[in-house]
């Protein structure tokens, strides 16, 4: 079954069941307070009684004497209720007044015994009980639940006039009354149920429809079709289930550009050596070229140049793989700086370059493998010596304060030919080059700064491209500073 359906039937069921259970619920409620307005009403009305039998007890004290026995108890209770609705089981008995010592009637048969048979349940039954609760005059049933009006004589109870509580209504305006209440409700809830079904429907489908274009995104994104992008105007979660849909969409379009650019990049990267070496190798086989020291050497060159790259992508592949490890003990910054200073004078001066080192953070120190932030440095100075064609390196180590976190700032900048603004969020791409065809043999293999960006990375800190404020480019490395 389908997630709409499910939700549909989910939705109708559950609201539906509240409200036939309401409905259910209300109409018994109803039905059993017109009964207790009932039933209080009928005592009401044999108020007027008790007060009477209380007046002739007090001249003749004596139950027999006052009523005189079971049909004649009935026959008051007749005439109480005559010009009301509430009739008493012996409709049609001749009405008789208060009965004297000498008119009574005498006791029925089976006086003081309870009946056995059980009453209508939509009938009421009177009783005469005495001070005890014990049955006088009338019928009392063990079955039914009494209404007991105390009858009271100079404060104190000398008998009660019980009234059988009714459980149904036979007839009645009460009952018209409860049919009626009954149909509006049952109104109320068909049409109740009709709106449910069409809100049930028109919710399922406003939640599962959104969910249905995801879904179909998705399958469109498993056969590769990146570009799937939707479009759903919606400022709930689906909203936002749907701008990560789009984000993850661009990302995986992306990625596969980035796959298909790295392929093309890395094959011609090693076409390019490989085909080199083997037109060398067959040149000295064929006789065309005499295996002299100088044509082995250039081929050797071209070697060496595929061992390197090789070389890197076994490092970049190691760090992918959290293969690359760090060796981290704290490393001062100006001991640090000084030997790449040392370290690279020579090669500035055969290059004709001015080399500035401003170090504004001598005590600072640096949680840090001092190997792999050598070979960081190593990388890009050798790219700014080979690539820049500058005459002008300044390094400049700073102590900076980021939301309350203590950095290390290292900013190298030349004055050469730099590089585009387009060309800076790409740098630190596999193979990225900006000058395509640039001489493989002096130009690398292109991942130098990948790897540097792996090695900040690997230390927490972060690695920038920027324009720099000496004309070239600008390689900025925030790194954290060490804290005990």
């Amino acid at each position: 079954m389908k997630i709409h359906n499910k939700l549909f039937l989910i939705l109708f069921s559950f609201t539906f069941s509240i409200i036939a259970g309401l409905v259910v619920l209300i109409q018994y409620s109803i039905g059993q307070g017109i009964i207790d307005f009932v039933n209080a009403k009928e005592v009401k009305a044999l108020e007027p009684l008790a007060v009477k039998l209380s007046k002739e007890y007090a001249r003749t004290p004596s139950w027999e004497k006052i009523v005189g026995g079971d049909e004649q108890f009935l026959m008051l209770v007749n005439a109480q209720l005559r010009d009301s609705q509430f009739l008493p089981a012996t409709r049609g008995v001749p009405q008789r007044p208060f009965m004297r010592n000498d008119d009574r009637f005498g006791p029925p048969r089976g006086f003081g015994q309870r009946e056995r048979r059980p009453p209508p349940e939509h009938a009421a039954h009177y009783v005469l009980l005495d001070e005890n609760q014990q049955r006088i005059f009338g019928k009392l049933f063990d079955d039914l639940k009494y209404i007991k009006t105390p009858i009271e004589l100079n404060g104190k109870t000398i008998a009660y006039l019980g009234v059988s509580k009714r459980q149904s209504l036979a007839d009645g305006y009460e009952l018209d009354f409860l049919k009626q209440q009954t149909n509006y409700l049952w109104l109320i809830a068909l049409t109740a149920g009709l709106l449910t079904l069409l809100l049930s429907f028109l919710l399922s489908r406003h939640l599962v429809g959104p969910v249905k274009q995801i879904a179909n995104g998705m399958h469109k994104l498993t056969k590769g079709q990146y570009s799937t992008k939707l479009s759903l105007e919606r400022k709930d979660e689906l909203g936002q289930l749907s701008e990560d849909f789009n984000t993850l969409a661009f990302t995986l379009a992306k990625d596969e550009q980035v796959r298909k650019r790295w392929l093309a990049n890395i094959s011609h990267e090693l076409r390019t050596p490989m085909s080199i070496l083997l037109g060398e190798l067959e040149a000295m086989l064929l006789g065309i070229r005499e295996p002299t020291h100088s044509n082995i050497s250039s081929a050797n060159d071209e070697a060496l140049h595929l061992k390197r790259l090789i070389d890197d992508l076994h490092m970049l592949n190691s760090a992918e793989l959290g293969g690359m490890h760090y060796t981290m003990q704290p490393t001062d910054i100006g001991f640090l700086l000084n030997s790449i200073e040392q370290k690279y004078h020579v090669i500035f001066e055969q290059h004709n370059i001015k080399f500035y080192l401003l170090n504004s953070a001598n005590n600072s120190t640096i949680n840090a493998d001092k190997t792999r932030v050598l070979q960081l440095l190593d990388n890009i100075l050798m790219n700014a010596v080979h690539y820049a064609q500058c005459s002008t390196i300044s390094l400049t180590a700073t102590n900076i304060n980021i939301k309350g976190h203590a950095y290390l700032e290292l900013i190298i900048e030349d004055n050469g030919i730099g590089v585009e603004q387009t060309h800076l969020s790409h740098l630190f791409e596999y193979l990225y080059r900006v000058d395509s065809s640039r001489n493989r043999q002096e130009g690398g293999s292109g991942l130098g700064l990948s790897i540097c960006q792996h090695i900040v990375k690997g230390h927490s800190g972060e690695i920038t491209a920027e324009k720099a404020s000496i004309g070239g480019l600008a390689i900025v490395i925030k790194l954290p500073l060490f804290t005990q």
